[in-house]
């Protein structure tokens, strides 16, 4: 009896925590470079005295879905869309390095280039400083380049280049603010290969409609279990009223 109570309740609160990874993919359907998250169930048995055949649910995040999600065109300067697989680099408040594929730049009054979220924007050596009154252009291989507006808008300087990292898929972990890292906590390595589009964003890359149906899936199957927990309460109720009538 307390096998199935074991299976059903664990396997109904995990259900949750994937109803909960499903919401949050459709809230983020829409974020810039987001990445979907992809979550599995899976048996684990109890190891104790008089516990060796009892078994609960665990669920386990797989991994982040890494498929590239739709380019949309912008025209903004400040707009970046990496082509294929690579991440942009970003330094966190707290001077770690994380990895973001959301090309929506902008410059702080400081002149900083910064993400959307105010994050800055990692050069090869260093944060990376635009000059005041210029514009700015960024090359496919990540090089910032500012363009004076007076009083000779034809002189360009280059003022940084664009850590891009392209580091197994494998070694990446993705954290509560949607940023990605590496497992071991190091830094990745500047890779030529990743290649940027300028005026170009990338869409989130959840499905609208899978999502939907695996809420469905869940919100069915969480039924299926609350049923079995009835089930089982039954199934006791009535054994114990043999047992007194046997008494």
């Amino acid at each position: 009896m307390d096998r199935l109570i074991y299976t059903s309740m664990t396997g109904a609160n995990h259900t949750l925590n994937q109803q909960a990874t499903v919401a949050q993919n459709l809230a983020n359907a829409a974020t810039t470079g987001y990445r979907a998250e992809n979550n599995a169930f899976r048996a684990v048995p109890i190891f104790g005295d008089g516990l060796p055949t009892r078994a609960f649910v665990v669920d386990s995040t797989i991994h982040a879905d890494f498929t590239t999600g739709t380019l949309q065109t912008t025209g903004r300067d400040l707009d970046v869309a990496i082509k294929g697989s690579g991440w942009i680099a970003v330094q966190l408040d707290n001077g770690e390095e994380a990895y973001t594929r959301n090309g929506n730049l902008q410059v702080s009054p400081n002149g900083l280039l910064l993400t959307h979220n105010g994050l800055k924007v990692k050069g090869n050596t260093g944060t990376i400083t635009i000059p005041p009154e210029t514009r700015i252009t960024i090359g496919v291989d990540g090089t910032v380049s500012s363009v004076p507006i007076t009083p000779q808008p034809n002189t360009v300087a280059s003022v940084g280049r664009i850590k891009l990292v392209n580091p197994p898929e494998e070694n990446l972990v993705k954290g509560a603010d949607g940023l990605f890292r590496l497992k071991d906590g190091g830094v990745a390595a500047v890779d030529a290969k990743v290649k940027l589009v300028d005026g170009t964003l990338e869409g989130s890359n959840v499905n609208v409609v899978h999502e939907m149906v695996s809420m469905i899936a869940l919100a069915r199957q969480f039924d299926m279990q609350m049923k079995m927990l009835e089930n089982a309460q039954k199934n006791a109720q009535q054994a114990s009223q043999i047992m007194v009538l046997r008494v």
